[in-house]
């Protein structure tokens, strides 16, 4: 398949990012991953929000969201009806081998792949490591993800597909690529945005469709007393979890009607504002 790079359509293999760009050095950039379904990627309009968001974060020149779009539209084609994914990723450009920034043009690369469906269901760990909530680049989507690549191992190692962090206060927060929510006796609970998760997309979605979802203070405590536990994300949807740290848990009720809930207003709006 080809990939839309820096403004052009090429082959994959012939697809070159310099060696001296910046998100490629020291991770100085962002990116946004979107399902794509017959043909449309999904919620394109708050994906392109927050790129922009989080571009302006790293303080970042802000994207030409319509080159965007164009560049999405030409690498989805591709597809077909085929379901899949495509990931923008939208870096500071070449700069001097160091942290400190070039005066190149941003590096723009949207491409497109097939995707398998995730299982049903899920099982998570809690890692050893925290999230620092008060970082300078809590909540913002870039494209440095050794933390996740280490956690997420820690977790297959033990058996697990997702990796799930607290915050250095001590309070739930998120997982490697998801958020959590957390059912007790019918009560649908998901870390604040303060606990410096991020501000995912399908999240929002759910929050907004499904008015009895509360946003609160959570801690890993809560997963233990937990009837249920499901992760959003933008190519999991809503996935209920079978098993924490161990603990087995069944795709309960409410996780089921939440998932419902979402597919069917997805089915309805692909690009909910």
């Amino acid at each position: 398949m080809k990939v839309w790079l820096n403004g052009a359509m090429v082959e994959r293999d012939a697809a070159r990012v310099s060696v001296f760009d910046h998100g490629f050095t020291v991770g100085d950039g962002v990116f946004e991953t979107t399902k794509v379904v017959e043909g449309r990627p999904f919620a394109l309009t708050r994906h392109l929000a927050r790129l922009t968001t989080s571009a302006s974060t790293m303080g970042l020149q802000a994207p030409d969201l319509d080159l965007v779009r164009a560049a999405v539209e030409q690498v989805v084609e591709q597809l077909g009806d085929t379901l899949g994914r495509v990931r923008i990723t939208y870096t500071a450009g070449e700069a001097p081998l160091g942290s400190g920034r070039g005066d190149a043009e941003p590096t723009l690369v949207v491409a497109a792949s097939p995707m398998t469906p995730w299982a049903a269901t899920e099982s998570v760990v809690v890692v050893p490591w925290v999230r620092n909530e008060r970082s300078a680049v809590a909540g913002v989507k870039t494209t440095a993800y050794a933390e996740n690549v280490v956690a997420l191992a820690h977790a297959k190692a033990a058996g697990a597909g997702e990796a799930l962090f607290a915050n250095t206060a001590g309070e739930l927060c998120e997982g490697t690529g998801t958020n959590v929510f957390v059912v007790r006796d019918g009560i649908v609970r998901t870390p604040a945005l303060e606990a410096g998760c991020l501000a995912g997309i399908t999240r929002a979605l759910v929050l907004a469709w499904c008015p009895q979802v509360r946003e609160e203070r959570l801690t890993p405590a809560d997963l233990a007393g937990a009837d249920e536990v499901f992760l959003t994300s933008a190519t999991r949807d809503v996935q209920g979890v079978h098993a924490v740290d161990g603990r087995s848990l069944g795709n309960g009720p409410v996780t089921v009607s939440i998932a419902d809930t979402f597919v069917r207003n997805a089915r309805l709006d692909p690009d909910p504002i």
